[in-house]
């Protein structure tokens, strides 16, 4: 975790923010003591990434059987 004093964060703000950005953890201190905590923000919905994820998805499932039949099969079966 790295660790700026407030009065250096104040004139470093966007080398501090790109730090955050990258994963690092900033402490931010007054007068020595912790007053806060940069991190980056986690969870941010990312389209292309769901994208990937979704087209491995469709690449794993090819040729997968279950019990002998195949997805479609068993839709079909499902709606007799």
């Amino acid at each position: 975790m790295r660790e700026f004093r407030a009065s250096e964060a104040k004139h470093r703000f966007g080398e501090i923010l790109d730090l955050a950005e990258r994963g690092e953890e900033i402490l931010i201190t007054r007068n020595g003591k912790a007053v806060a905590k940069l991190v980056a923000v986690r969870g941010v919905f990312d389209r292309e990434d769901a994208r990937l994820a979704a087209a491995e998805i469709r690449e794993m499932r090819k040729g997968v059987r279950l019990g002998g039949a195949g997805v479609k099969e068993l839709i079909d079966e499902g709606r007799e």
